[in-house]
């Protein structure tokens, strides 16, 4: 292992007015005002060799990442549960901007050789993720309406949700549209998209959610896509007992979206509908033939983006 021990790191606490920064190395605290000009007045004085890590942090850090990679600073973007549980490990159970900008501080310096640094972000993706995420909004607030409808004095309040389960499904259409032309004209995401929706059980929804969400897809091996899709089970083993393994973790976000996908595949997925009914047949509960399925399937689409990225690639060589 690396020695970081004498690494400079700027840990940064993000708000959204201002930013908390920690120097490890000269001990000093600096408050700066979360604006562009601030945060590009911050980073210029910083020393190229120095490293920035932050957590994410609902979007608010996007301008310091920013003006990080504008000056050439290298920067992390930390997992907010993964510091959290970093500095309860210190033993500190007090909560300050302070001492959240000295944990990732030391975060960052006992961790440098394996934190992957900030990298800016294709627009193309945002903007695809940004319609995912509202369409999924708009599709939950529809069905709340439709539940409340239906409920004990819907009949009552029928004036005002038709016409707002009625709006959003208007809303839902024009996203789809605009989803479906995005992915259409940019290339890299056509090429994503459909080899997903190729696959039998996955439509236009899940695999432009899966492509949105799961940018990684393609690009890791299968054991990390599965982590990231939250489909990966983990040992529960102590001594001589060997627990039963549970799925956990990874992007929250994707597994209902898997999950339909799966279900649907466990139907009219050849091959997929023969492994869960192996299953089921050796005795594993249906949820968890259904959960091997989400894996099975999120291996698949990891393997077949892959490949056809490299054809492409050929292609244009």
């Amino acid at each position: 292992m690396n020695d970081t021990t004498s690494l400079h790191v700027i840990g940064c606490d993000v708000g959204k007015d201002s930013i908390v920064a920690f120097d490890n190395r000269s001990d000093k605290i600096h408050e700066i005002a979360n604006r562009s000009e601030d945060l590009a007045a911050f980073v210029a004085q910083l020393p190229g060799e120095c490293l920035l890590v932050c957590e994410a942090t609902g979007g608010w850090e996007t301008a310091l990442l920013d003006a990080a990679l504008a000056a050439g600073i290298p920067a992390h973007r930390a997992d907010a549960r993964k510091v959290k549980a970093f500095i309860r490990s210190l033993g500190r159970l007090a909560k300050t901007d302070r001492i959240d900008a000295q944990g990732l501080a030391r975060y960052g310096q006992e961790r440098a050789d394996r934190l992957e640094r900030w990298r800016a972000p294709d627009p193309d993706l945002q903007t695809l993720q940004a319609l995912v995420r509202l369409r999924r909004d708009l599709v939950a607030d529809r069905t709340a309406a439709r539940q409340r409808l239906k409920a004990p004095g819907g009949p009552a309040i029928r004036g005002y949700l038709e016409p707002l389960i009625e709006q959003f499904g208007g809303l839902i259409a024009q996203l789809d549209a605009q989803i479906a032309a995005l992915t259409g004209q940019v290339e890299a995401l056509r090429i994503r998209v459909d080899t997903v929706a190729a696959i039998e059980g996955c439509g236009a929804v899940v695999s432009t959610t899966l492509v949105a969400l799961l940018p990684e897809l393609g690009a890791i091996d299968r054991k990390a896509i599965a982590a990231l899709a939250g489909v990966a089970p983990h040992p529960r083993q102590s001594g001589r007992k060997d627990g039963y393994r549970h799925v956990r973790g990874g992007r929250q976000e994707v597994r209902p979206v898997l999950f339909m996908a799966a279900l649907c595949a466990s139907r009219h997925n050849p091959t997929l509908k023969a492994f869960y009914q192996r299953l089921v047949a050796n005795g594993k509960k249906k949820i968890v033939a259904i959960t091997a399925v989400m894996r099975k399937l999120i291996t698949i689409i990891n393997a077949r983006i892959r490949d056809a990225l490299r054809e492409h690639a050929l292609q244009l060589s």
